[in-house]
């Protein structure tokens, strides 16, 4: 596959090319040739020849290509070719009832094959690809993710290499795009990632793509408090990310360090301006929590102008802390009223509670929501490892 560009900076041939390595344990894997649609030009000056009903053909060799003493016969009049003909008498036969055969004025000459332009399906196509572009910025299934593929170079590899109802591995499966694919071809798949981010990015994307229509499950993720408590001791940073996933939040960075009292964010649209609102979060991954991380969340909300303020904590808040973040306030929306500072915690949040703000599914503007697709395959699964 080629790229777009080269790179300036190369202190070499600049590399604009990625390799694709095919390997098979099974001596038959699956293989389904993908193929270039004939150009007009090349059906023009290939497929010059129309029989009498109108369809283009054009004639092709039907001498045998190496020594085939079995084949050597006369047909018709028309002596053998030196190497014999590529088909038995059976076989000629049928394909001159058939009306395939062209057959020359002279018997000096020889018969040829009738190939009909719409029995072809292409050419088929070579190992350099130059007709995939890059997702730009403007592409309407860019997620953001820095290293996201195009689905169509997917759809490519997947349809040539498999069949419906193979499994599709992706051990690296970063925003998912092997694996949307995959169940949208109605493949089974098994997709792993060392981040809790992208498994949250994955389960957006196969949410919005099918509408909560996609059956998988996911391996290696908290299902309890203890298992919580065990990722946030062995890597709070992942902990944070897992909770913000369980909201619906994206982190307000994608690296480690200072946050400035947030940790995630919440957009949404609930007015016909379309003005964007937002949702400050905080995740506190273990130890003493008191009504200062309240007070300091309050602080938070009002310098980023956010409209509400979330603190997910491990530990359940305090009558004080509960008492400073009623104190807060509500913020008013064509829905109701929703309080301006809310306290969840990991066990409530695994219970099924969530934040209390306009209607999710209508208003969300937290992720980039993928294009909708048919819905797919059977169960599957994702795995943290």
């Amino acid at each position: 596959m080629e790229a777009s560009t080269t790179h300036s900076d190369a202190k070499r041939w600049s590399p604009i090319s990625d390799t694709l390595l095919y390997y098979s344990k099974a001596d038959k894997a699956a293989w389904n040739p993908p193929v270039v649609p004939h150009t007009d030009e090349y059906i023009a000056d290939k497929y010059g020849n129309k029989d009498e009903n109108g369809r283009r053909y054009t004639l092709d060799n039907m001498t045998s290509p190496k020594p085939r003493p079995n084949m050597m016969y006369e047909w018709k009049g028309y002596p053998s070719p030196p190497l014999g003909w590529r088909y038995s008498k059976e076989t000629m036969a049928r394909l001159d009832a058939e009306g395939r055969i062209w057959y020359p004025d002279h018997k000096d000459k020889r018969p040829r094959l009738k190939r009909y332009l719409d029995e072809m399906s292409g050419v088929l196509m070579g190992n350099v690809w130059t007709d995939i572009s890059p997702i730009n910025s403007q592409a309407q299934e860019r997620l953001g993710y820095p290293t996201q593929k195009p689905e169509t170079l997917l759809e490519r590899i997947i349809t040539a290499s498999s069949n419906e109802g193979d499994v599709v591995l992706d051990p690296f499966c970063g925003c998912g795009t092997a694996i949307a694919v995959a169940e949208r071809l109605k493949r089974r798949w098994i997709g792993i990632d060392i981040t809790v981010l992208a498994i949250t990015l994955i389960k957006h994307r196969l949410e919005s793509a099918y509408s909560g229509q996609a059956r998988y499950h996911v391996i290696g993720e908290p299902v309890s408090r203890s298992d919580a408590e065990v990722l946030a001791a062995s890597d709070p940073y992942q902990f944070q990310l897992w909770a913000l996933g369980l909201v619906g939040a994206r982190p307000s960075e994608l690296k480690k360090g200072a946050d400035k009292g947030i940790d995630g964010r919440l957009f949404f649209h609930d007015d016909p301006n379309g003005d964007t609102k937002q949702i400050i979060i905080s995740v506190k991954a273990g130890g003493h929590i008191t009504s200062a991380f309240v007070r300091d969340l309050v602080g938070t909300i009002t310098r980023e102008k956010a409209e509400i303020g979330v603190l997910i904590s491990m530990t359940e808040p305090t009558r004080d802390m509960r008492k400073e973040a009623a104190s807060a306030g509500f913020y008013k929306s064509p829905w109701g009223t929703h309080p301006r500072i809310q306290l969840l915690t990991v066990q409530g949040l695994l219970n099924g509670e969530r934040i209390d703000y306009p209607p999710s599914q209508q208003v969300n503007a937290t992720f980039k929501k993928a294009k909708k697709a048919a819905t797919g395959s059977a169960a599957t699964q994702l795995s943290l490892e």
